[in-house]
């Protein structure tokens, strides 16, 4: 059982969600860790990491006063993260969980019945598919997905209405990263507010959020087929 530290991780982080959040949040590490046997969810496997490395993790993105009442799409959102801790520990937050991969996604919904939440929902489909018919419907889209930043701007900044906020969750050593995705950001309607890095509670590892505002519409021509924004990603 993880409860107890949950708890403990979710005040240390200055959380205070429902009452009800660090058992959800327990039950479904122990769903992730049971399909984790039949599914490549996580690479982590030991309770206790799971807690510290993925839910409190995620939850970190709550200290930023960016979520509360907001719509927002978790892009490639893989087994959850961040989109379902974040439904767990901040109800009011409307969420979708787009991810190309439907098997995750069945999983999901398996995950959102048995935890008897409302207000979230799965999507099959690449980003920049979903994008033609979701153009800036979003107050935010967060992405803790294993991509440049770049090719997660072409593929977030779409989604967000102007005025809204990309959430990249990435590490404290993306400076170069970011340097090298500032014209593309720019091009896509955005700019960089602000970085923000935090401690993960219970461990020594630091992560880091850049906070990317939707201060411009996004021209109509983005986001590119896949195919392209990975050959040539934007700069």
């Amino acid at each position: 059982m993880i409860t107890l530290q949950l708890e403990q991780g979710l005040a240390e982080l200055g959380l205070r969600p429902p009452p009800e959040a660090a058992d959800q949040l327990d039950r479904y590490a122990q769903l992730l860790l049971e399909k984790n046997q039949v599914m490549n969810l996580t690479a982590i496997t030991e309770p206790g990491q799971v807690a510290s490395l993925h839910m409190l993790d995620c939850a970190a993105l709550l200290t930023l006063g960016e979520l509360e009442g907001k719509t927002l799409v978790d892009v490639g959102t893989g087994a959850g993260f961040p989109g379902m801790v974040l439904k767990i520990l901040s109800p009011s937050l409307d969420v979708t969980l787009l991810d190309s991969l439907a098997k995750r996604l069945d999983w999901l919904e398996e995950v959102r019945e048995e935890l008897g939440l409302t207000g979230i929902g799965t999507v099959h489909a690449r980003a920049e598919e979903y994008a033609v018919k979701h153009r800036e419907s979003f107050d935010v889209a967060a992405s803790r997905a294993v991509a440049a930043l770049p090719v997660l701007a072409e593929l977030c900044l779409p989604l967000i209405k102007v005025g809204g906020v990309f959430l990249a969750m990435k590490s404290v050593d993306s400076e170069a990263e970011l340097t090298r995705a500032s014209g593309a950001i720019a091009k896509l309607g955005g700019t960089v507010e602000r970085t923000v890095d935090y401690a993960i509670p219970g461990t020594d590892v630091r992560h880091r959020v850049i906070v990317i505002r939707k201060t411009g519409k996004t021209p109509e021509k983005y986001p590119r087929a896949f195919a392209k924004i990975k050959k040539s990603p934007l700069s």
